[in-house]
């Protein structure tokens, strides 16, 4: 007969195995296990630290090609990639935004964000080639910008959105994760930092405090850290036991 200590070692791992299967595939996922319908090959890519969102690219010191993927908020959502040449957060970013347009296709165009109000026009880089698709939950921006030559460190934006209204997006939510969606990139190493929370538009409130984004400290772990913690957690349980 299996002692109490063998049946408790037997049903750990037991729970252990079955843990994986317990993790969505799409938080599973990262850039490097991502591939596209066009073929295009990315010299490199990142895992953006919010909004689910992910960006790869190629640059050769003044073109620049990127694919942006990200969940919009809902399915009539909206998704964006932006270079704010002259701050950090949404004003002044270059935006390209893409959504379901109201005869079904998927689109991108660029926004020049002066105002908490979107409205297309054109943008300080020349873009020659875009396109936008949707499958699966997530929509893609591909696209080809022409930058200044030299600029590889740039302040980056990106955005998700629930609705669109008339063909123009709809102010996206003001949570943490959506005020936590900027920082800087650097295009030829690849390193990224993030930025503080942008600023809320006025008038509005952003929950700061303690329900809000700036209410404490919080850390996230992912990927195969979170399960290890997780692992050694529940082994320091079941050997209290």
């Amino acid at each position: 007969m299996a002692s109490p200590q063998r049946e408790r070692i037997t049903a750990l791992i037991l729970l252990l195995a079955s843990v994986p299967l317990l993790i969505s595939p799409a938080k599973a996922l990262n850039c490097t296990s991502q591939n596209f319908t066009n073929k295009m090959l990315y010299d490199k890519c990142v895992d953006l630290p919010t909004l689910s969102a992910y960006l790869h690219w190629n640059y050769n010191g003044s073109k620049l090609s990127i694919a942006f993927v990200a969940p919009p908020a809902s399915p009539t959502g909206w998704i964006s990639w932006a270079i704010n040449p002259t701050g950090t957060g949404m004003l002044g970013s270059q935006a390209l935004i893409a959504f379901k347009h109201s005869n079904g296709s998927v689109a991108v165009d660029t926004y020049n964000i002066s105002a908490y109000k979107f409205v297309q026009s054109k943008i300080a880089f020349d873009v020659p080639d875009k396109k936008a698709e949707s499958s699966g939950g997530v929509m893609r921006i591909f696209a080809t910008l022409e930058l200044p030559n030299g600029m590889t460190l740039v302040n980056q934006v990106w955005q998700v959105g629930s609705s669109v209204t008339d063909n123009d997006p709809v102010r996206h939510d003001l949570q943490p994760a959506n005020l936590k969606s900027n920082g800087t990139i650097n295009l030829v190493t690849g390193t990224q930092n993030a930025s503080a929370p942008a600023p809320s538009p006025a008038g509005t409130n952003s929950g700061s405090g303690p329900s809000g984004d700036n209410g404490g400290a919080s850390v996230t772990i992912s990927g195969g850290a979170g399960l290890a913690l997780f692992n050694v957690l529940l082994l320091g349980s079941f050997l209290a036991l």
